[in-house]
């Protein structure tokens, strides 16, 4: 992933990525395929893929995401934000080397392979 504004981590400015062959405008909550028509992502989907594209090939704590996004860290956010990675598996399907992993217990991985 190359990261169009700076390249730290906590830079919570940052607001455009490549992800493998998508990128993501997370300004204007756009994710685009090779340059296509871009899909329109909700806020929370939004807001969790910039979390995973900060932290690529990196662990995301799932009470990151949760405690940024949802505000609370409890069940039902939980299962909640388990669909919005559902959701975004989907948006990222068409590139075989882009996946969200699961690290049971502890959050989510954005894996690029083949850079």
């Amino acid at each position: 992933m190359q990261r169009k504004a700076t390249d730290t981590v906590a830079d919570s400015k940052q607001f455009e990525f490549k992800i493998g062959r998508f990128d993501l405008n997370s300004k204007l909550r756009f994710l685009k395929l090779d340059g296509g028509e871009p899909s329109k992502l909700s806020p929370k989907e939004n807001e969790l893929l910039r979390l995973l594209a900060l932290h690529e090939n990196d662990l995301m704590p799932r009470e990151l995401a949760l405690t940024k996004i949802w505000r609370d860290d409890n069940y039902f956010t939980s299962r909640s934000m388990d669909v919005y990675i559902a959701k975004l598996r989907k948006y990222l399907k068409p590139d075989p080397n882009v996946e969200i992993l699961n690290i049971h217990g502890e959050g989510f991985r954005l894996v690029i392979n083949n850079k």
